[in-house]
């Protein structure tokens, strides 16, 4: 059994040579030709790391040529399939450009929008990537506004416009947390005003809510009857969209305490 896998591991080893070996001399070729069809059989293999060592070679040989074009239509799917989506999105959006004309510049005007996707990070870092991600989906729908990928396209675009949403929210939450009320209000409503349709609407609504409520109990007595005031309307406003919030209950106490110090302070 042992020397079994022993010639079995002796063969795979003799292959694996005989392999870079074979394509070591592809490398070394002049034969622009020949290592134009191995590079195009690596990447039907799924082996774009060799596929676009021969592909760089070849750029200059055939620029300006039909098979310039799909080298430049290989090396982006080469950096692709590779996890490179900096490079991919670059090579995919230097084709679209260069070759406007092409049956695959849609395809890669979309790709160069993929991969900014694919690069946008979670939403607690930076964001400058999937604003950048936004718009090259809404460069894409305004450049083929017939495309059959316009609903993927704006799926896209919603759940890179909800991780924005998730930041700005987190980020009034924080002034909330810092007992910063009136900047949290501010950041709530900007929040909502931005992102009308967002998950996290709700959300910021009842903490405009407990914002108001908050800010008038740490106020001095003659600012409260206004302060308590306010906090009432947040209250009217979100029952009035969210009748069936599972904030609804902590909302109601806020509102009867609220309340009572209205009355209190109008004595």
């Amino acid at each position: 059994m042992v020397r079994k896998r022993l010639i079995f591991l002796y063969i795979i080893i003799c292959l694996l040579l005989a392999s870079c070996s074979k394509h070591q001399k592809l490398i070394k070729s002049s034969d622009n030709d020949l290592k134009y069809e191995a590079a195009i059989a690596y990447f039907n293999k799924k082996d774009y790391f060799r596929a676009l060592q021969l592909f760089d070679q070849l750029t200059t040989a055939f620029r300006g040529t039909s098979r310039g074009e799909r080298i430049n239509y290989y090396q982006a799917y080469c950096y692709y399939e590779q996890g490179d989506w900096t490079l991919g999105g670059y090579y995919f959006q230097r084709f679209a450009k260069n070759y406007p004309n092409s049956r695959d510049a849609e395809e890669a005007l979309f790709m160069s929008a993929i991969c900014k996707y694919n690069l946008s990070p979670r939403y607690s870092l930076d964001q400058t990537v999937t604003k950048e991600a936004i718009a090259e989906f809404q460069i894409f729908l305004n450049r083929y506004p017939n495309t059959t990928r316009k609903d993927e396209c704006n799926g896209y675009i919603d759940e890179l416009r909800e991780k924005l949403a998730r930041k700005d929210i987190e980020a009034s939450k924080l002034y909330f947390h810092m007992e910063e009320y009136e900047a949290a209000v501010v950041s709530f409503e900007n929040m909502i005003k931005d992102y009308p349709n967002s998950k996290y609407v709700e959300d910021a609504s009842y903490y405009i809510m407990r914002s108001y409520y908050r800010f008038a109990l740490n106020s001095i007595h003659e600012k409260q009857l206004e302060r308590f005031q306010m906090a009432f309307n947040a209250y009217t406003d979100f029952v009035a969209y969210y009748p069936n919030s599972p904030f609804r209950k902590d909302a109601d106490k806020m509102k009867d305490i609220a309340l009572e110090h209205i009355k209190k302070l109008q004595k």
